[in-house]
């Protein structure tokens, strides 16, 4: 069952059992007040026992691009089109959030962004392998994030 996320009232429904879900319910918010902010467009998500298709697409460019899969459980998803640019995100129950912006026109709008809740730890799969920057959120606290290009097509 879909959730359109509230960011004016932060709920952790979908997110209770990670161990950050207060934090990973505002770094969710944090999301869905940019997309309503920029394109005025609502924020999404599925529990991703529904979106197989989703975390598959997902886990195919970790792999192929950076050799990178997450054992951390995946609790929800979201995929869009905005303008000619599609969003996918998956949410984890660690407090792990991953985007693939994919622009359909512009390969050189192309990347994966790692973002992490306040309060976790970096994941092992990500130590070592990309510096984290921080950025302050009303919603979110303390968020860590970083990315790569994508050099492939998907």
């Amino acid at each position: 069952m879909s959730y359109t996320v509230d960011f004016k009232k932060i709920s952790t429904v979908g997110l209770e059992t990670s161990p950050v879900f207060e934090a990973l319910a505002g770094l969710r918010a944090n999301e869905a007040r940019y997309f309503m902010n920029k394109y005025k467009h609502e924020f999404i998500v599925v529990p991703a026992s529904e979106s197989k298709e989703t975390l598959e697409y997902v886990k195919r460019i970790l792999k192929e691009e950076r050799d990178i899969e997450f054992s951390a459980k995946p609790l929800e998803t979201s995929s869009f089109q905005v303008e000619n640019i599609k969003f996918t995100y998956v949410f984890y129950e660690d407090g792990l959030a991953i985007n693939v912006m994919y622009a359909l026109d512009d390969k050189k709008k192309r990347a994966v962004g790692f973002k992490l809740s306040d309060g976790m730890e970096i994941p092992k799969e990500l130590e070592n392998k990309f510096k984290f920057a921080r950025q302050k959120s009303k919603l979110a606290g303390t968020i860590r994030g970083s990315f790569f290009v994508i050099k492939g097509e998907y």
